[in-house]
Parts: C-alpha cells; sequence; structure tokens
C-alpha cells in the first residue's frame, strides 16, 4: 500500500507539473487572443437561444492562430440550445471563460432534434480550460417530472436526460471555479479523457432530483478531483469502468449517494478498474459512504483502492461492497462469474450511522473479496440507544484499530 500511495503522489505531481509547465510557457512571449460571444451575435436575457453564436464564436477560437485563445461568455444571463464544441483546436490552450450565467432550456421539447443525453459537450478539445465564476444552469425539473425513475405509469416518461456537461476524448484539460445548478441528469461526465483535473466546483441538486449526479468518470485516467462541494439526488461522484489512476481529495458531500465504485460489469463486460485513491470526504446524511458496486455476471478486477479519512453524518450505510449485484435486487442466486475485488483499504472513517450495519460487505463465494484493509475505524449509530454492527459474506482481509464497530472478516 505504500509503494501504491508513492505511486499515486508521484501521478498527482506529474499531473501538476504539466499544467505548470504550460502556465509557464504561456507567460515567455505567448500569443494571445480573445473572442466574446457577443460580437458574434449573442443576445442575453435567457429568452433567446444562442447556440448559434456560441458556435460561431467557438469557431474564431478554436481556430486562431494564437498559443492561446480565450472565449469569453460575459456577465449576464445566455440560454443555449445543445451544443456540442467540436476539437481538435489550432491554439495549445483553449480557455472556455464563464463570466455569467448560461441557462438550459426549460422544456425537454427542446431536444426533439437533438440527442437527449447531453446539453453542453466537449469533443476532443485538448488543453481545455474551462473555468468560471460563473455558472451553468440545467434547469432539470421539466426533465425530473416525466421521469421514469419517479413515474413510471406515465406514458412517454423517459430514462435518459441530459448531462450538463461533458468533456468527451480531451486530454491535459481543467475544470474549475463553476456552479453547476439542478441539471437533468448528471452534472459533469468525463470519458475518454487522459489528464483532467477539476477543482473548486459547486454542484446543487435536490437530493430527491432523479440521476442527478454530481461527476462521473469514465474511461479515463489520470484525473485529479478536488475542493469540490456537491449536493444532489443520485452519487456525488461515481467511478466506471476502465478507469485508472484517479485522485480525489476534500470533497463535501450531501445530499446524496456518496462516492461510488460502480457498478460495474451490468452486461457481463470485462471490468478493469485500478489504482484510486480517495481521502478527506466529508459526507452530511448521504445514503453510502464509500461503495464499490458491482454486478454478478461481470468479469474483471477492481483493485488498487483507497478509502480514507472519512467523516459521517448520519450516513445510510458508511462503508460497502456489494459484489452481488442482480436484476431481482435481494433474490440474487449464487453465479460462478463475479469482478474480482482486491487490495481494497478504509482508513480513519469517524460518524455516525442510520442504520445498524455501519460495515457491509457482501461479496461472492465464487469471487471473494481479498485483501481488504479497515484501520482506525470508530461508527456510532445516529440513533440515540442503538448499537452498529458489521456484516460481512466472503469477505477476507485484517483490521486494526476498529473501535466500533466490530470487525467480521473471514479467517
Amino acid at each position: 500500500m505504500h509503494l501504491q500511495g508513492s505511486y499515486l503522489f508521484l501521478l498527482f505531481l506529474g499531473i501538476v507539473s504539466v499544467i505548470t509547465a504550460s502556465s509557464e510557457h504561456e507567460h515567455a512571449n505567448t500569443t494571445r487572443a480573445t473572442f466574446n460571444v457577443l460580437d458574434y451575435g449573442a443576445v442575453s436575457g435567457g429568452h433567446k437561444d444562442n447556440a448559434l453564436a456560441f458556435w460561431e464564436a467557438w469557431n474564431a477560437t478554436c481556430n486562431s492562430e494564437a498559443e492561446r485563445s480565450t472565449l469569453v461568455i460575459p456577465k449576464l444571463r445566455f440560454l443555449v440550445n445543445p451544443i456540442t464544441f467540436y476539437g481538435p483546436c489550432k491554439p495549445q490552450r483553449i480557455h472556455f471563460l464563464i463570466l455569467g450565467k448560461i441557462l438550459a432550456p426549460k422544456s425537454p421539447e427542446a431536444w426533439r432534434d437533438f440527442d437527449p443525453g447531453q446539453w453542453l459537450a466537449f469533443h476532443g478539445v485538448n488543453g481545455l480550460e474551462l473555468a468560471g465564476p460563473g455558472s451553468i444552469n440545467g434547469r432539470g425539473s421539466g426533465w425530473w417530472n416525466q421521469s421514469c425513475r419517479y413515474h413510471p405509469k406515465l406514458e412517454g416518461c423517459t430514462s435518459l436526460a441530459p448531462t450538463a456537461l461533458k468533456v468527451l476524448s480531451c486530454q491535459n484539460s481543467y475544470i474549475r471555479d463553476i456552479h453547476f445548478i439542478n441539471s437533468s441528469q448528471a452534472h459533469v461526465t468525463i470519458q475518454g479523457c487522459h489528464g483532467i483535473k477539476i477543482e473548486n466546483l459547486k454542484i446543487e441538486a435536490p437530493g430527491n432530483s432523479p440521476n442527478t449526479n454530481g461527476i462521473h468518470i469514465h474511461s479515463s485516467r489520470n484525473v485529479i478531483i478536488n475542493n469540490t462541494i456537491i449536493g444532489s439526488g443520485d452519487d456525488c461522484i461515481s467511478i466506471g469502468d476502465h478507469i485508472s489512476n484517479i485522485v480525489i481529495s476534500y470533497i463535501k458531500c450531501g445530499p446524496g449517494h456518496g462516492i461510488s465504485i460502480g457498478s460495474l460489469g451490468k452486461s457481463g463486460n470485462v471490468v478493469q478498474v485500478e489504482n484510486i485513491h480517495v481521502s478527506n470526504v466529508t459526507l452530511l446524511g448521504t445514503t453510502n459512504g464509500a461503495r464499490i458496486k458491482t454486478w454478478q455476471v461481470g468479469r474483471g478486477n477492481v483493485r488498487g483502492v483507497r478509502f480514507e479519512d472519512f467523516f459521517l453524518d448520519s450516513v445510510k450505510n458508511p462503508i460497502i461492497i456489494d459484489q452481488n449485484y442482480c436484476n431481482v435486487r435481494g433474490a440474487c442466486k449464487e453465479l460462478t462469474t463475479g469482478v474480482q475485488i482486491r487490495d481494497v483499504s478504509f482508513k480513519n472513517f469517524y460518524g455516525t450511522s442510520r442504520t445498524n450495519i455501519s460495515i457491509n460487505l457482501n461479496c461472492t463465494l465464487s469471487v471473494p473479496c481479498t485483501g481488504i484493509l479497515l484501520k482506525s475505524i470508530y461508527l456510532r449509530s445516529a440513533i440515540p440507544g442503538q448499537n452498529v454492527t458489521s456484516s460481512c459474506k466472503n469477505a477476507y482481509g485484517t483490521a486494526f484499530g476498529v473501535v466500533q464497530p466490530i470487525p467480521c472478516f473471514q479467517i
């Protein structure tokens, strides 16, 4: 574990050094160009669609001959229909500066001729710096009111709604200092990216809003997320498949479903998730704390995961591994398949649990969980007079300094 920690620290330094080197280069005789959406016909007020004006401003920014090119959204309100900003771009760095407010259409009808899964997207843009201090407001209530999750009997209900921001196939990029509000579904999705740093975001959605994940990462590597506040109706941060070298720290989460790896392997695919380090997390009234969830039919590995320095206030499932996801929850039959979960540590967990089982390690007989470490854990019941316990099924590991609940590893 010490070697893994050293590796992750070097990874963090490596990503930061790349970004720092780029910044130092920019200050040394860098040519710059700035483009304002108002100069391309954008109209403020939140009533007229500005997608075309944004696209034309982007086209000029992306094709600039300058080494650093900046697109400015001034301190006004702009309604923008679904749009994708495509790369590659000529400048080494592209700065997308949001000073004002970007508003999504209120009605799902605006997506009639567009991909219902996305609103704002960047595709194939390397060296992207997407920064605030402005806001991105998904105005998602129209989608929530027709969600199949909460309205399964509604004719024409929708299970897919737009992600507020997708960053796809990008490298060496930043997302920082932006306020995300009420996305229709996930707020930020990172997919197919390498070398991304996300910091100082504020993400807000009601706890009962369907599938409004804060940040979702998929098929990406070398990602840093820190100093971010998230309240949502789903996972604050979720980690999908084909992931490696992720550092997450100083996160405040609640409401929401906590920090989750998975679910993974739903269609029987081969899972590859490794080298995940999550630390300094505060969870307030969330459904879960640190969670790993995999489907029974999945294959492959989740390994090299460190959860540490968690403070939990009235969390329903503070520590949970569920290797037994299936189509009928609670009635999963034993299978010979399963995702191997090994070398996972939970260190320095303190706080309160809303349920009696505060440590739940539910693993399979055919592919048990191995190398699980519990260290320095003290979890109490959030309900006065009640005790907390642990539950282990096919879980093997060691425990040090676990005050409460009593560990339950198989020997």
